[in-house]
């Protein structure tokens, strides 16, 4: 029998968190971990609503992660996130010894492969995941935002 939790399946839930985010007028990423096929957090940015710089998609995600296992290590997960993590994000995700990181688009400008930024040197990352659905969704909101094509 074939397995339906691929990255793409995670992927499209990590896409109707950002939609969510949308909605609420938040910058549209969304995130979600997971551990043996079984989704232990989801979450989108909040920056707006919380007032809140550092409440970004991923940040919620490893909170209520960590909170769910008991732990602060997020050994044998993984995050699927929408875009590219920041720089603080990944230093959050570098602390948590997370396993893999997938992400949808890249973010040439404050992504952290752009920043610099590190992950820890065990997590796998796999980029591109539903890129084209990702980058369009953020171009979008931007675009309505700022009344101008990007």
């Amino acid at each position: 029998m074939e397995n339906i939790f691929t990255d793409e399946y995670f992927m499209k839930k990590a896409l109707q968190e950002a939609e969510a985010a949308y909605e609420k007028g938040e910058i549209p990423v969304g995130a979600l971990i997971v551990v043996n096929d079984r989704i232990i957090a989801r979450s989108h940015n909040l920056t707006e609503m919380l007032n809140d710089v550092t409440a970004h998609a991923e940040m919620q995600s490893i909170t209520a992660a960590a909170n769910f296992l008991g732990g602060k290590y997020l050994k044998g997960c993984t995050l699927y996130v929408t875009l590219e993590p920041c720089q603080m994000c990944a230093g959050a995700l570098y602390w948590s010894q997370v396993s893999r990181v997938v992400y949808g688009a890249g973010d040439n400008q404050r992504g952290f492969t752009a920043m610099g930024g590190k992950l820890h040197p065990k997590t796998e990352v796999k980029s591109g995941v539903l890129e084209n659905e990702a980058a369009s969704l953020v171009l979008r909101f931007f675009e309505e935002r700022r009344g101008r094509k990007y």
